[in-house]
């Protein structure tokens, strides 16, 4: 007997309802077969670091009729600003370009775009060891001199301190999750056994500690200068986490 469309159409969608009911009650019981004699466990390090290295950055704008005009302009106040710095015992090579950029200026008059000349940005920085802070000063100084503005000032970590403490950080976490483990088989009456899989959260490793920012200030130098001379560098946190699966013996 030839069954109606309709008919075909319900028993389709039926034995479809049931086979995913099966896939699903397959999928439940293998989980809870792989995942019953696991134990998922985080750890956390939370270590405090104190920055070892001061950044300060410079920003020149110049402008010209031309882009070469506002570029050798440009040109002559960094020459002049590392002249400078070379007499406060610091090396041409110290200072380090961040960013460089020409454009064009325009006027928007009665809806037309006039070209009124070329900018020319450029951006440096320049590092220096919590034991030559006395030094800031006297940067500051010098690109005052040689008609520079000052972008910002930081408390950093060098590469290398920020890696080891990165790592001490990610180490004391994967302890942590482990004792966690440990103690929680024990009150199951149980034991650790392999490591099934590991995952790292980036955590809050660490970011510059802004000193000073010529946004928030107006770009005032004396209030750059104050900073240095008063502002110490302070302990920071850094954070890492560790998520890890162990099986139970």
């Amino acid at each position: 007997m030839k069954l109606k469309p309709s008919v075909q159409i319900t028993l389709i969608i039926v034995a479809g309802l049931i086979l995913l009911t099966l896939i699903t009650i397959f999928t439940i019981k293998s989980f809870i077969s792989s995942s019953k004699d696991s134990l998922q466990v985080n750890g956390q390090s939370t270590i405090k670091v104190i920055p070892d290295l001061i950044t300060l950055s410079y920003n020149v704008e110049t402008k010209g009729n031309t882009s070469k005009e506002a570029e050798d302009s440009n040109t002559k106040i960094v020459n002049d600003l590392i002249y400078q710095v070379v007499q406060l015992g610091f090396d041409k090579e110290d200072l380090k370009t961040e960013n460089f950029n020409i454009y064009p200026e325009y006027n928007w008059q009665s809806g037309e775009q006039e070209l009124i000349g070329y900018k020319a940005v450029h951006s440096l920085k320049i590092e220096l060891t919590i034991d030559e802070m006395s030094k800031a000063g006297e940067l500051i100084d010098a690109g005052t001199n040689a008609g520079t503005g000052i972008s910002y000032i930081n408390f950093e970590l060098s590469p290398e301190l920020e890696q080891e403490y990165k790592s001490k950080s990610i180490k004391l976490a994967a302890q942590d999750a482990k004792i966690k483990a440990e103690a929680m088989a024990e009150g199951f009456d149980k034991k650790v056994g392999k490591l099934v899989s590991v995952s790292l959260s980036e955590g809050n490793y660490y970011s510059p500690w802004r000193m000073y920012d010529s946004m928030e200030s107006g770009g005032s130098v004396a209030i750059a200068k104050e900073a240095v001379a008063n502002v110490q560098p302070s302990e920071k946190e850094i954070t890492a986490y560790v998520s890890a699966v162990y099986k139970l013996k």
